[in-house]
């Protein structure tokens, strides 16, 4: 156990009701769509463990809300199981103990995302989207329902929300990607298809942006620090940055091999 761990299990989990009390402040509200990013490492330690933060986001929304995660895999050389495929490592626990949880839809393809409450059926409904956040894909969804982003204990470079604004806006990048599924025959195959994708770090720059309009709320949820924010709003601010600047998210030539890649890619680059 490290020294941030041992001083982690050394202090008091915070309750169910306590994190309900703070996701509230925050400006969750009951019926909401909530599509959560989280680090339970940033958030712990909390009763229950990841669980207990599972619980107190269902309680925040309710009954008539809805709950939404990620929930790809790891391994693009193996068909993608939403029965059996664990949720990518980089995901965290949160995301993998969400997916297992009874009741919970989860999308039927590898750019799944797992969703529980009323709207779980129509989020998680669309067949494989390629590039994985265009419209037509459970970030989209969440879109269309008017839902909230909530960031708790990460920024927005782990925004997926962002991918969505990128591809509404037309940026001119794409780098090639391979997905396996299996073929009318039950056989694997693989795809290729190209993706909106780079190193995402400058996805931070929508704090600035959204700030600024007093668009963001942001605060406490256990030991992390919580952004909430409408999807609607993100990708509108978003696409205005990017009418301007189609390259906004990408580092400066030769700061970033991913972004290189992604300017490669760019006509007449």
């Amino acid at each position: 156990m490290t020294d941030t761990e041992h001083e982690s299990a050394a202090r008091p989990g915070a309750s169910r009701a306590t994190l309900v009390a703070q996701l509230r402040a925050l400006g969750v509200r009951d019926g909401d769509v909530l599509l959560v990013h989280t680090s339970f490492r940033a958030v712990r330690p909390v009763d229950g463990g990841p669980a207990g933060l599972i619980d107190a986001l269902r309680d925040a929304v309710g009954p008539t809300g809805t709950l939404v995660m990620p929930s790809w895999g790891d391994d693009d050389e193996q068909p993608f199981d939403p029965e059996r495929t664990p949720a990518a490592a980089d995901l965290g626990v949160v995301a993998e103990q969400f997916r297992r949880l009874p009741g919970v839809r989860r999308s039927a393809h590898a750019a799944a995302f797992a969703a529980l409450g009323p709207a779980a059926a129509e989020i998680t409904a669309d067949p494989l989207p390629l590039p994985p956040h265009r419209a037509e894909s459970p970030v989209g969804r969440v879109h269309d329902v008017d839902g909230l982003v909530l960031l708790l204990g990460v920024g927005h470079d782990a925004d997926t929300t962002l991918h969505l604004a990128e591809l509404l806006a037309g940026v001119p990048y794409r780098t090639r990607k391979h997905v396996t599924v299996r073929g009318p025959d039950g056989a694997p195959t693989r795809l290729a298809y190209d993706e909106n994708d780079h190193c995402c770090a400058r996805f931070a720059l929508a704090d600035d942006w959204l700030r600024a309009r007093g668009l963001q709320r942001e605060g406490p949820v256990g030991s992390a620090h919580a952004r909430l924010v409408r999807s609607r709003d993100v990708v509108a601010v978003a696409r205005e940055r990017l009418a301007r600047e189609p390259l906004l998210f990408l580092h400066p030539l030769g700061e970033c091999e991913e972004c290189d890649m992604a300017r490669a890619s760019v006509p007449g680059a």
